[in-house]
């Protein structure tokens, strides 16, 4: 399967009277915009403003972000702004060095998070590095308001729309040679001798999927996650637009659309993909809340890993603390099945660092690459502006904020500083393989 994706690089994002780009600016005509996302009747208002990196701008509460794409016939998100259909083949446009960012006017809710745009805050997370397009939003769902777990089906799905039209900018144009991107990987039956001696891996991707009613979880090709068994599926699919992030997860730990769209460690075994590896494609696989699934989806893991004959595997896990269960059932089994795994996964230590990393631990779990702890404690002084709404951090359950704690006070305090837990940096973690943290040995 052969996927290109021609890439537009966007320096400045700028409003005017077109949709247009123009030598690395992006031109948005707001009044279109908001009409697209404005085409569900339960937004109620609507702006959308720009936040660069290096301003001094604190965007909260974020609950999605999605890089804008075209396709022309094709489906840009099949299931969500797209009838379902096969992606991963073809050609796909991508305005690159910048998102569409889904962000709260008036209410947050447990799975949202928080971006600095400069500053100490800024090295938290990779969006402080892209141009974001902030659509702010509110709604009138009415029965999840005053809900700490949030479907927030509209403004999510709004932003979707809104990246797929943004990227209608470079419908016409052609890119540059040098911004050209081609995923392509031969069946597993029809490769070379040569690719075929080499050891063999497969990246096995645990995405949310623990809420039982849907609209919460993670979706493959529209499909909600906590309905699926693991499944093989070629990585082109992944970074096509197939899977679409859920609302439910600590912060830190989520795994936006965008984080799909651009997986780094999709693209690193691309390119060793022949050289040093056989990249033999993606398990997609779930996480559950009882024990009996959790067994379920780790023995289909195992058993599709053997059946391609991996040796090695790459295991990633969206979250923690219930899912760590997973994370070592499915480690455990594809060592036994003599699949040789190295896991992905941030840590849920304590503010003090001293607790347990994972919730259950076995020792074939030898080799796991930490992203983190979600619980450290971050303080950040006030920006001077702020996109969206700050209370929201304090008032609204974000996973890694407070009304008030017995020594902390308040997440926000009187002046716009803050306090928080990792735990509500957008994305912080970025499990999928682009994380700046590193361990430090005492």
């Amino acid at each position: 399967m052969r996927l290109e994706i021609d890439n537009f690089p966007v320096e400045d994002v700028v409003f005017g009277e077109e949709t247009s780009y123009t030598d690395g600016v992006l031109t948005i005509n707001k009044e279109e915009a908001l009409e697209v996302v404005k085409e569900d009747e339960h937004i109620t208002e609507a702006d959308i403003k720009i936040a660069r990196p290096g301003e001094k701008k604190r965007i909260v509460p974020v609950k999605e972000a999605i890089e804008p794409r075209y396709k022309g016939e094709g489906a840009v998100f099949p299931g969500v702004t797209d009838d379902v259909e096969s992606v991963g083949h073809g050609k796909t446009i991508a305005l690159k060095g910048c998102s569409v960012l889904a962000v709260g006017k008036h209410w947050g809710s447990f799975g949202d998070g928080l971006i600095d745009m400069s500053g100490e805050g800024a090295k938290y997370t990779y969006f402080s590095q892209l141009v974001n397009i902030c659509l702010v939003a509110d709604t009138d769902e009415e029965f999840e308001r005053h809900e700490q777990q949030k479907k927030n089906h509209a403004l999510r799905w709004a932003g979707h729309r809104l990246a797929k039209y943004i990227a209608t900018a470079v419908k016409e144009e052609e890119a540059k040679e040098e911004d050209k991107e081609v995923f392509d990987l031969a069946p597993i039956t029809k490769r070379p001798q040569e690719v075929n001696d080499l050891p063999s891996v497969v990246y096995v991707m645990q995405a949310q999927s623990q809420m039982e009613e849907m609209g919460y979880n993670d979706l493959v090709y529209g499909w909600d996650m906590n309905h699926v068994l693991p499944t093989l599926m070629h990585p082109n699919e992944i970074l096509d637009g197939a899977m679409i992030s859920g609302s439910f997860m600590p912060c830190s730990s989520k795994w936006s659309t965008y984080d799909f769209q651009n997986c780094p460690t999709i693209k690193r075994l691309y390119e060793e993909h022949g050289e040093t590896v056989n990249f033999l494609g993606v398990i997609m696989s779930n996480l559950n809340v009882n024990l009996e699934e959790k067994e379920r989806a780790a023995l289909f893991v195992s058993q599709i890993a053997s059946s391609l004959g991996a040796d090695s595997a790459i295991l990633a896990e969206e979250g923690y603390g219930n899912p760590d269960a997973d994370f070592i059932e499915c480690f455990k089994a594809l060592e036994d099945a003599g699949v040789k795994t190295v896991g992905m996964t941030n840590e849920c230590t304590g503010r003090d660092g001293q607790s347990q990393p994972l919730v259950t631990l076995d020792e074939a779990a030898d080799a796991i690459v930490s992203c983190g702890n979600v619980s450290t404690l971050i303080e950040l002084p006030p920006m001077e502006t702020v996109i969206g709404e700050l209370e929201a951090l304090a008032r609204d359950g974000l996973s890694g904020g407070w009304e008030d704690d017995d020594e902390l006070g308040s997440s926000v305090k009187e002046d716009g500083s803050i306090v928080m837990e990792n735990n509500s940096m957008f994305c912080g973690d970025q499990v999928l393989g682009w994380s700046p943290k590193t361990m430090k040995e005492f």
